[in-house]
C-alpha cells in the first residue's frame, strides 16, 4: 500500500477556505501547546480561534466525553428525548444566567444559533426587519452572512435575506433607526472581526432600552467573548443589561462543536407551534458534545480561571510594549495588538509560528493580531509567548 503523506493529502482532498492554508501537521495537543508531527511544541495564543476555553485535552472534559461515549451517542433528533447531559447543561445555564434567560435551545454551531435567533425574533414579534451593525460578523451561513457588516464578504453570494438594515456600533444617534418595524437587533457584545471593539458610554444598556421602547428583541452574540473570556461568564455582565436572546458557541464545549441560544420560556415557546418545528436540528444537543459543554461550564464556575483573567490581561499589556504595536484592543483574554499593516501582521504571525508561537489575525482587521489563548494559560507561558512576539517584532 502506498504510504500516505498527510500534508499532500490535506491539500489534495480537503476543501480549503483560503489560498494560503499552512497545512501544519498536528500530532497531539495538551494544555497550552499544540505538538506537530515534526516533534516541535507550539505555544497556542489562538486556542482554536477562542474555542479551546480550557486549553487542550483538559482532563475534566476528556473524562466527561469518555464517560458519555460509554453510555450512548446520538439517539433521537433534538427535542424529543430527555437525556441527562443536555438537560443538565440547560438547567445549569438557567441557574447562572440572569432572569428571564431560562430556556436554552442547543444547536451545532454559533452561526446556526444566529439563524435560529433571527427566526425566533420574527416569529415572536410578527415583524420582518432585522437590524445589524456595520463591521459585524455573525457566521457564514446565508442568514448570518446577510448580517455581515462588510459588503466584500457578501457580494459573491447575493441575493441574501431582504429587510436587513445596518447601524454603527456605539452610535447612539443610530438607535433611532430601531423602530416598530424591527423584529430584532443582532450585534456582538464585543465586535470581533473588526478589531475587538468594546461598547462605550453604556451603549448596550441604551440599545436595550431602545429595543424595549419599540418592542424589538435584542439578540446578543456572545459566541466569542462568552464562557469566561472577559473575566465574567458572559461579556454583557460587565455592562449592566440583559439581552432578550443570548447566542453562544465557540468555547462553550471546550473544543467540541456546539452552539446555543437562550431566551425566556415565553419567547422560546414560539418555536414549538404555528408552525411546530419552528427550528429543528438532528444533532443539536448531541449528548457527547453536551457532556463536554457541561464539564466546561462546571469547571469555569468552580475553578480559578475567570478570577485570573484581569491579572493575565494586565500581564499581556505590560509585556507587549513595543514601537511596532500601536494599540491593544479588547478585554480579558480577547486582545488584539494593532500593527502597521495587514501584510506586516501576516508576516509576523508566520515568523512567530516558525519560532513556536501560534498567533492568528482578525478577519476584517488583519493588521490586528489575535491573542485569545486558553483561559488556563500560565503567567510563565504568557511571558514565553510575548518574548517570542517581541523578538520577531525586533527582527522584521
Amino acid at each position: 500500500m502506498k504510504t500516505s503523506n498527510l500534508q499532500e493529502d490535506f491539500f489534495k482532498y480537503q476543501a480549503k477556505t483560503t489560498p494560503f492554508a499552512s497545512g501544519f501537521e498536528v500530532d497531539y495537543a495538551k494544555g497550552s501547546y499544540v505538538y506537530g508531527k515534526n516533534g516541535k511544541a507550539y505555544l497556542d495564543f489562538a486556542a482554536g480561534v477562542s474555542a479551546n476555553t480550557l486549553g487542550h485535552s483538559f482532563p475534566r472534559i476528556i473524562n466527561a466525553i469518555k464517560e458519555q461515549a460509554d453510555r450512548h451517542l446520538h439517539v433521537m433528533v433534538y427535542g424529543e428525548y430527555a437525556q441527562d447531559k443536555p438537560v443538565q447543561l440547560c438547567k445549569l445555564l438557567a441557574e447562572v444566567l440572569p432572569n428571564p434567560l431560562n430556556t436554552t435551545y442547543l444547536v451545532n454551531s454559533g452561526t446556526e444559533a444566529i439563524e435560529a435567533s433571527m427566526k425566533l425574533a420574527k416569529r415572536y414579534t410578527g415583524r420582518e426587519e432585522i437590524i445589524a451593525c456595520r463591521n459585524a460578523y455573525h457566521g457564514n451561513t446565508h442568514g448570518s452572512l446577510s448580517l455581515a457588516g462588510r459588503e466584500e464578504k457578501k457580494r459573491a453570494f447575493r441575493p441574501l435575506l431582504p429587510n436587513i438594515h445596518f447601524i454603527d456600533f456605539n452610535s447612539e444617534e443610530d438607535l433611532a433607526k430601531i423602530s416598530s418595524k424591527t423584529a430584532g437587533v443582532v450585534l456582538e457584545s464585543i465586535q470581533g472581526a473588526s478589531g475587538f471593539r468594546l461598547p462605550q458610554n453604556n451603549y448596550l444598556k441604551k440599545l436595550k432600552q431602545r429595543c424595549e421602547e419599540v418592542g424589538a428583541l435584542l439578540i446578543l452574540d456572545e459566541i466569542q467573548p462568552g464562557f469566561g473570556r472577559t473575566g465574567k461568564l458572559f461579556a454583557f455582565e460587565h455592562y449592566n443589561m440583559v439581552p432578550d436572546v443570548l447566542v453562544m458557541g465557540k468555547g462553550m464545549a471546550g473544543g467540541m462543536p456546539i452552539g446555543a441560544f437562550t431566551a425566556s420560556a415565553e419567547i422560546m415557546d414560539c418555536l414549538s407551534h404555528n408552525p411546530s418545528l419552528g427550528h429543528i436540528t438532528t444533532f443539536g444537543g448531541n449528548p457527547l458534545v453536551a457532556a463536554a459543554a457541561l464539564a466546561t461550564l462546571e469547571e469555569l464556575l468552580e475553578g480559578p480561571w475567570m478570577k485570573e483573567i484581569d491579572e493575565k490581561e494586565q500581564l499581556f499589556r505590560e509585556l507587549l510594549v513595543h514601537p511596532k504595536i500601536k494599540t491593544i484592543a479588547g478585554r480579558g483574554l480577547m486582545l488584539a495588538p494593532e500593527l502597521e499593516s495587514a501584510e506586516y501582521s501576516l508576516e509576523v504571525a508566520a515568523k512567530c509560528m516558525e519560532r513556536g508561537l501560534i498567533l492568528f489575525w482578525l478577519m476584517y482587521s488583519i493588521q490586528n493580531l489575535r491573542i485569545t489563548p486558553p483561559l488556563t494559560i500560565s503567567k510563565d507561558e504568557i511571558k514565553e509567548g510575548c518574548d517570542i512576539l517581541l523578538t520577531v517584532l525586533d527582527e522584521i
